[in-house]
């Protein structure tokens, strides 16, 4: 018997029950006939309401860029005045550009040497170099760079750059 008592009060807690069934109602596929799905909750009545899905802000996350740089013009940016990269090396886009905002983050394979990361900032057709290296997690990438690109430099260390 006493053995009995402590579990008898033991049983589902009341949040973990099956809920009360919902006063919309539901269909059974019945053997023989095509099956329905749920009727969706009704909406609002809101303007908009559940029609459309929240923007994330550009900055928070780098992706793929969709109207450029392209990568050739990356590539053109650090071989130009900054001379980066000298002419005679043979350079390859491994990853990028990804956009944050209108900064861009690039990782070029350069023969003979370690990888390259690249951060410009600016219009697609345009871009301003901003930093080049091994290392661009730089003070104006850290202070005035997006989020997107500086989680991308600053926080994942090598995270992103193959064979980093």
């Amino acid at each position: 018997m006493l053995a009995v008592l402590p579990l008898a009060g033991c049983g589902t807690p009341p949040e973990l029950r099956d809920p009360a069934p919902t006063a919309a109602p539901t269909r059974t596929a019945v053997p023989g006939t095509p099956s329905t799905a749920p009727t969706p909750p009704p909406t609002t009545g809101l303007p908009g309401a559940g029609a459309t899905t929240p923007t994330a802000d550009p900055g928070l996350v780098a992706v793929p860029c969709p109207d450029g740089p392209s990568g050739a013009r990356i590539v053109d940016l650090v071989r130009g005045r900054g001379g980066v990269v000298p002419n005679s090396v043979r350079v390859r886009v491994r990853t990028g550009p990804l956009c944050a905002g209108d900064w861009h983050y690039t990782v070029l394979d350069v023969t003979g040497h370690e990888d390259l990361q690249v951060v410009t900032q600016g219009r697609p057709g345009a871009p301003r170099l901003v930093t080049a290296g091994t290392d661009v997690c730089t003070a104006e990438v850290r202070a005035a760079g997006p989020p997107g690109i500086r989680t991308r430099v600053c926080d994942g260390g090598s995270l992103g750059v193959p064979g980093a």
